[in-house]
This record gives structure tokens, C-alpha cells and sequence, in this order.
């Protein structure tokens, strides 16, 4: 029976499977040491090998390269040996050598270089149909060097039948999705989803690699219950630290209807139509001295018009119309400090976080002569960075600001930033804190900074509050066992409190605040590590300490996450 229900868990949604996983009492195999150790972990450095510094120095080369590829359960261990796994693997289509290979910043014949096997191994991780990646090399002989590949799949294909419910609304959805199709890392899904904000059926595929280049296509299509959403992207990334060029076009044409919130009920709705055409060529010297340098320019055009819906029946906004059409230039500073960890955001996975500086502009100039309908100066910028002083201490920091500069003052801008903190007490147990705040300037009337239980204060209904400013503090204690149930969930668990604010903006928005929010609650965090869709399925139980007395006492949060 605990064999049927194993395979049900894998091809069941993540949401499902966080259902029915919960209710396992005993996992199947509780000798697991902490921490989980990743199934790709690769052998130790052969002895006879070189140190990497004295291969570089001595000129050597790489001779051959060796992918070794495990199927999503490895059946060489005791514990994943069983007739339920060998038939799921028997299901899976193998990741192609080819696909693994394509990935790969080496090939045989160039000159050994240990960054580039850590950042193809960042590069494999990053991939959505690969649990795990390491490189290392495993022989050496008259200045060759060979090299090892070691990865292993996830599970790929997946018939969804989803269930969510946060800030006490319901979502649902039914989907069919494939990251691996073909084992060729190409995408492809269908899907049918119910939502608070609109119901929705939808067609995706993304080749990340075209013919093995590092070209990337992505195409989608959405025709939704209060509009349609046709996108189209081509592009070739920055993909490394050291590449020299990048290119694309992106077009998208969405219409969708836009909500105005109070306390969680709509005030006012808008028919939103936003039409973007993007074309521009990167250009970058490559990695000198630990840090990258990219320049960009291109032309885009941005029409957002917003017509008040009239399917409200409280006093309608006037109509919101943003036409832009603007060259512009970016600049892309990045530093190369990437550092390896586990159970930080995710449960027993190897993570690559980084912690050097990486700082992104884009200024550019919209004029009616072009075709806009202002004069108007455009800004994006994105900083980074992290901190980490003893090992057990870690601090990541972001900001943000975007928006237009009209008359020589900021308008439709929205400005922000995050820190997150991490206290490593041991290795079963973690301390998070985070803390944000966001701040809207001259924002458009279809504009509005909301707060609850769809972005982190989890105790409260969605949109309960809204506002030009909004912040949010998070604790969180945070630990992770080893258990491992079915050999599919790594489980974890939290404590948390939230406490946040949104305020400001319009009259009637300022009314209804009612000041500073509070909740606390404890939830289980499933590690799916079989499956590239959704890292963590959170099922919270929160518990609201302020708030008017419609609000539900007791809030229940199913979600999945990309972090724990």
C-alpha cells in the first residue's frame, strides 16, 4: 500500500502531495544522517590529481568528459531500491547527454580552468529538470586532465491537480507540464487555472537552448476570463560570467481587468490593456580581476492604457493612459562570489547563493517625437548584496527603484528594499528575519501597494491593505529533520510571527487602514526533492492578532514555494 501511494505523491500535483504526505506518521526511512546529503554528491578528489592552482599553472588540458547520470531514484542504494521506484524510473526519460553537455562552458581540448567547472555546476543546478550537479575532475596523465559530470534527474512530467487556499481565498487548477520534454530540457504545458483573480487557460513552451546554442525561445499564449495575454521572446542571455555578447526581442500584448483594493474588497476595477515591444544588443569584455561589466542598449516600446470597468458600481477613477516609446542604455556590474550551502531557503539541496555586488541600471529617454505621449525620463535599477560574517551569521540585501521622471520629479515610481537574515544555531536549526518596505511616488491611479495574506503578512485575508507605502517584518525559527518520507519529501517545519503596515495614497484608502498588523503561527515545510516543480509546499496555520472582527480567527495557508 505504501508503495502505490509513493508513486500516487510523484505524479500527483505539489499541492496534492502535501496533502496526503501530512498524513504519514511514520516516515520510510528515519536513518537518514543530518543533514541530508545530496543525491549527487560526487566521490572525493582521486589521489594523484593535482591541486587546481598547479594544473592551471602547468598549462593542462582538458582530455575527456564523462556525464554520469542517475535517474530521479537511485536504485544502487538499499533504501530507493524497491519495485515502486524502478517502475518510476522506468517511466522517466533520461536527461540526454547532449542536453548536460550543452550546458557545459568546457569542452575537450581547452585549457583547464576550476571557475568554469563551478560555474557550469551553478548553471546545472539552475536547471529545472536536474536535482543536483557537481564537477570535478577525476584522472590526470601528460597534461590532461578528465573530467567528471555527475547529475540527476527529477521528475519531470506532471499531471497537476492543484488545491491552494491563502489570505482565506481558494485557488485550483489543473495542468499538464513537461521541463524535460523529450530529456532535451525543452518546456512545454497546458493548463487550466482558477484563481481570485481571474480563471484562466493557457499554452507555454520554452526552448532554452536552440539547437544546442545558447540561444532561448519562449512562447506564450492565455485566454483568460477577463482578457488575453500572447507573449513572444527570443533572446540570447549573458548566459556566463565571461560571455562577450547578447541579443533579443521580446513582444507582448496582455488584457486583463486590474483591481483597486480595500480591506480586501474591491473599490474600483480597471480594463487594462498593456502592449510591450522590446529589441536590444549587449556587448561586455568578460570577466577581469573578479568582476563583469555589461553594457546594453535598445529601443522599447510601452503603451499601458487602464479604462475604468464598468462593472463597479462605487465612483470610477478616471481613466489611466501611460504611452512610451524610448531608447536606452544599461550598464551591468557584477562581482564573482558565489558560495555553496544547504538548508538556508530550500531542505537538503545544494544552493548557490551570491553574495558579491551585483548592481543593474537602465536609464532611458521617451519624447512625443517618437511617438510617446509625454516627455519623460524612464529608470530601472536592481542592487545586491550579501554579508556573512562568522559562517553561522548571513545577510542578504536587495533594492530596488523604478518608474519615470516627468518635470523633474519621480512619477509612477515605485522604490524598495529587503534585507534577510540568517542565524545558522545548528545544523538542525535556523533563526530568519526579514524586513521590507516599498514606497509608491506619484503612483498612476491603477496603482497601489497592497498587504496580506498573498505576500507574507499570513494571518489576514488578501489585499487587506493598501496604501502608497507598505512594509513587513518576518521571524521565523526554522528547523529541518531528516526525516524522508515515501524517499520523496524531506520535511521541515517554522514558527513564525509577521507584522507589517500599508498606508498612505488615496483618502479613502488611508480611512480604512487600521495601523500596524500582527499574526503569528507555526507551519510544516515539504522539500519536494523528486520533482523540478516547486522547491518547498508550505501548509502554515496563522493566527491573526489584530484586524476587524470579519477576519477569520484562525487562517490556513497551502502554497508552493520556491523557498522554505
Amino acid at each position: 500500500m505504501n508503495r502505490i501511494l509513493a508513486l500516487a505523491l510523484l505524479v500527483a500535483g505539489p499541492l496534492s502531495c502535501a496533502a496526503q504526505a501530512t498524513g504519514a506518521t511514520t516516515p520510510a526511512d528515519a536513518s537518514t544522517s543530518f543533514p541530508p546529503v545530496p543525491a549527487a554528491t560526487p566521490a572525493p578528489r582521486p589521489a594523484g590529481i593535482p591541486p587546481d592552482d598547479r594544473l592551471e599553472a602547468s598549462g593542462a588540458r582538458i582530455g575527456k568528459v564523462l556525464i554520469n547520470r542517475k535517474n530521479v531514484f537511485d536504485t544502487t542504494l538499499v533504501e530507493e531500491d524497491r519495485p515502486i521506484f524502478r517502475f518510476a524510473n522506468w517511466l522517466h526519460i533520461e536527461t540526454r547527454e547532449s542536453t548536460i553537455q550543452d550546458k557545459l562552458l568546457f569542452r575537450p581540448g581547452d585549457r583547464y580552468d576550476p571557475r568554469l567547472l563551478l560555474e557550469s555546476e551553478r548553471l546545472l543546478r539552475a536547471a529545472q529538470f536536474l536535482h543536483d550537479a557537481h564537477i570535478l575532475p577525476v584522472a590526470y596523465d601528460n597534461g590532461l586532465v578528465d573530467i567528471e559530470v555527475s547529475t540527476q534527474d527529477v521528475w519531470t512530467f506532471q499531471p497537476n491537480v492543484s488545491f491552494g487556499r491563502k489570505g482565506g481565498k481558494n485557488s485550483s487548477g489543473f495542468s499538464l507540464e513537461e521541463t524535460n520534454l523529450l530529456g532535451t530540457g525543452k518546456e512545454l504545458g497546458i493548463a487550466s487555472k482558477s484563481s481570485t483573480e481571474r480563471d484562466s487557460k493557457s499554452l507555454m513552451y520554452r526552448d532554452r537552448q536552440v539547437g544546442g546554442s545558447w540561444w532561448s525561445l519562449t512562447t506564450k499564449y492565455a485566454d483568460n476570463s477577463d482578457g488575453s495575454t500572447k507573449e513572444l521572446e527570443l533572446e540570447r542571455p549573458f548566459y556566463a560570467l565571461d560571455t562577450r555578447w547578447a541579443g533579443g526581442v521580446l513582444v507582448k500584448d496582455d488584457r486583463r481587468v486590474d483591481s483597486l483594493y480595500q480591506q480586501g474588497v474591491i473599490s474600483n476595477q480597471f480594463e487594462t490593456r498593456e502592449r510591450q515591444q522590446t529589441v536590444y544588443g549587449g556587448w561586455s569584455a568578460g570577466l577581469r580581476d573578479g568582476w563583469v561589466t555589461r553594457w546594453t542598449a535598445g529601443v522599447s516600446s510601452s503603451k499601458h492604457s487602464a479604462t475604468p470597468s464598468t462593472a463597479v458600481l462605487l465612483p470610477a477613477l478616471p481613466a489611466q493612459r501611460v504611452d512610451l516609446v524610448y531608447p536606452w542604455v544599461g550598464v551591468e556590474w557584477i562581482e564573482d562570489d558565489f558560495r555553496q550551502t544547504s538548508n538556508l531557503d530550500q531542505i537538503g539541496k545544494t544552493e548557490d547563493v551570491p553574495f558579491g555586488w551585483h548592481t543593474q541600471l537602465t536609464l532611458g529617454q521617451a519624447t512625443t517625437g517618437l511617438g510617446s505621449d509625454r516627455n519623460a525620463g524612464v529608470f530601472d535599477l536592481k542592487v545586491s548584496k550579501g554579508l556573512q560574517a562568522p559562517p553561522k551569521h548571513t545577510l542578504l540585501l536587495t533594492g530596488t527603484a523604478k518608474g519615470r521622471i516627468e518635470h523633474g520629479d519621480p512619477a509612477g515610481a515605485l522604490f524598495g528594499t529587503t534585507a534577510r537574515y540568517y542565524y545558522r544555531r545548528s545544523p538542525a536549526r535556523s533563526f530568519f528575519m526579514s524586513g521590507s518596505y516599498d514606497r509608491g511616488i506619484r503612483l498612476d491611479g491603477d496603482q497601489q501597494l497592497l498587504l496580506g495574506g498573498e505576500n507574507g503578512l499570513r494571518g489576514y485575508p488578501q489585499y487587506y491593505q493598501a496604501g502608497d507605502k507598505r512594509w513587513l517584518f518576518t521571524m521565523e525559527e526554522r528547523v529541518f529533520t531528516d526525516w524522508y518520507v515515501f524517499q520523496l519529501f524531506r520535511i521541515g517545519g517554522a514558527v513564525f510571527f509577521d507584522m507589517g503596515r500599508a498606508s498612505g495614497g488615496p483618502p479613502a484608502a488611508q480611512a480604512a487602514s487600521q495601523g500596524v498588523l500582527k499574526d503569528a503561527g507555526f507551519g510544516l515545510r515539504l522539500g519536494s526533492s523528486r520533482t523540478g516543480f516547486g522547491n518547498v509546499i508550505h501548509i502554515d496555520v496563522a493566527f491573526p492578532l489584530d484586524g476587524d472582527k470579519s477576519i477569520s480567527r484562525t487562517q490556513l495557508i497551502l502554497e508552493t514555494k520556491r523557498s522554505f
